[in-house]
């Protein structure tokens, strides 16, 4: 009798250690522990998250400041680009030369003297193929501002209505007019080659050297290392765009006066010259006959570009 008492007080103890050990997944209270712990993580995750986003957003400023230091002295390839030319830069090098030296034979013939041939040689050597890349620059730049509030609300019109991001840009590439178009182009080459998004519109915020591309390759970092609504983002910076549009142009209208003052101070010299050889060539003629009067007319032309340079640098508001 001991021996079975004892077996029904083993087997009780057994059964009630394993009724005990499985009783808090039948009470809940193991589900109860696992999701206090899933909760307490997310919050954790909520917490640091806004901490990563900063640090995201810290590291696309910090690349939109060195993309903007790497526009002010683009090397001659670089501007090259900017001006959407095919040539090469040696090639631009040796027509700038040819024309330098053809300059400088004519002006030779013309007025026997070395030091105006020299200026020629120089002006055209170095002044006008600066000259020349600069107006094609801001030509292209000026059409790719006018152009790129349209390519933002397509993209916009075009990721509200459930497109991908990428369909959006080939829309873009293909029915978009030059510089908007090719632009847009080299972005899906590139991405197509491996270069992320943020890389590739960087890219062509160097070859756009502006504050809109600058503005668009900034919202596009960003949604890409810490997301968010890039239809809204977009959309925000279209009407940014055409704000600073009609902001540049009321500046404009309001400056006209002083470029107009300019214009008309800066011609009259050349003007007053041409009339007074109309009347009597043989009075003027020794600032170009005599080496007195050379150096009297190229330091005259000196202090004329500078007062223009100046004139200029008080009319150009930059915002």
């Amino acid at each position: 009798m001991f021996t079975i008492l004892m077996a029904f007080v083993l087997t009780g103890v057994f059964v009630g250690g394993i009724v005990y050990a499985a009783m808090p997944y039948f009470t809940g209270e193991v589900k109860a522990e696992r999701r206090i712990d899933a909760v307490t993580k997310r919050t954790a995750m909520v917490t640091m998250e806004p901490d990563a986003k900063r640090r995201n957003v810290a590291e696309v400023l910090k690349k939109a400041e060195d993309l903007q230091a790497r526009q002010k002295r683009p090397p001659l390839e670089a501007r090259i680009e900017q001006a959407g030319l095919s040539i090469t830069k040696n090639a631009l090098l040796a027509l700038s030369v040819a024309g330098g030296l053809l300059a400088f034979l004519t002006c030779l013939t013309i007025s026997g003297s070395l030091l105006v041939s020299g200026g020629c040689f120089f002006i055209v050597t170095i002044g006008l193929p600066n000259w020349v890349l600069s107006y094609l620059i801001k030509k292209r730049l000026n059409r790719f501002i006018v152009e790129l509030p349209g390519a933002l609300d397509i993209i916009t019109r075009g990721i509200k209505a459930g497109l991908p991001l990428s369909e959006c840009l080939k829309i873009i590439a293909n029915e978009a007019p030059d510089p908007i178009g090719p632009e847009f182009t080299r972005i899906i080459e590139s991405q197509q080659m491996g270069i992320s998004l943020s890389d590739a519109v960087q890219r062509m915020a160097l070859r756009m050297p502006s504050s809109e591309a600058n503005f668009f390759a900034t919202a596009i970092s960003i949604q890409q290392k810490s997301g968010g609504n890039l239809a809204e983002a977009l959309e925000n910076l279209a009407h940014i765009l055409r704000s600073r549009k009609q902001m540049k142009l009321k500046i404009k209208a309001m400056s006209t006066e002083a470029t107009a003052s300019a214009g008309i101070i800066a011609c009259m010299p050349p003007g007053v010259a041409i009339m007074v050889y109309m009347t009597s060539p043989d009075y003027i003629s020794l600032l170009w006959t005599h080496t007195t009067g050379q150096v009297t007319l190229l330091i005259s032309a000196i202090w004329m570009l500078i007062g223009v340079l100046v004139m200029r640098k008080m009319i150009n508001f930059d915002f």
